[in-house]
């Protein structure tokens, strides 16, 4: 079955919140690959620091994840493939810490990444929000003020 790409010029990638298999960031990654294989990834980056997290995790090359994305298979099918090639596996409860995890990552690792992260919710429009604290709502707020939601 062959599955149509998303233009992210038009909309955003699903959150990074949506999971597949059990994994956090991997739905977001599989839309950022097919469009970026259409041209049509707009501002969004496939194999971006984000993407670097899960990829490292499952220990699954992203050049290799783009060429089976290029088949045009769907979620169900990658998702077949990234587990008959991934190098690290994983145990269900492995897989939802990692996920919890990520949920909840904020930006508390060093001074610079806290700058950064206040700086774009003030850029966004959302200063005064308290409920801010991850990464995942930042992405998520990012989204829909850049599609024409308002903080």
């Amino acid at each position: 079955m062959s599955i149509s790409f998303p233009d992210l010029t038009q909309r955003p990638p699903r959150s990074a919140r949506a999971k597949l298999g059990g994994y956090v960031i991997l739905p977001r990654m599989l839309d950022k690959g097919r469009a970026t294989i259409e041209g049509k990834n707009g501002e969004f980056h496939y194999d971006c620091p984000m993407d670097q997290h899960i990829l490292k995790f499952l220990g699954i090359d992203a050049a290799a994840l783009l060429e089976e994305l290029k088949k045009g298979n769907g979620d169900g099918e990658i998702l077949t493939w990234i587990v008959e090639n991934q190098k690290n596996k994983h145990q269900p409860w492995e897989i939802d810490l990692w996920s919890s995890y990520h949920e909840k990552r904020g930006p508390d690792s060093d001074q610079e990444t806290a700058t950064f992260f206040t700086g774009k919710v003030v850029e966004l429009g959302a200063a005064s929000r308290e409920d801010l604290k991850a990464w995942f709502d930042l992405l998520d707020l990012d989204d829909y003020v850049t599609f024409g939601g308002k903080p």
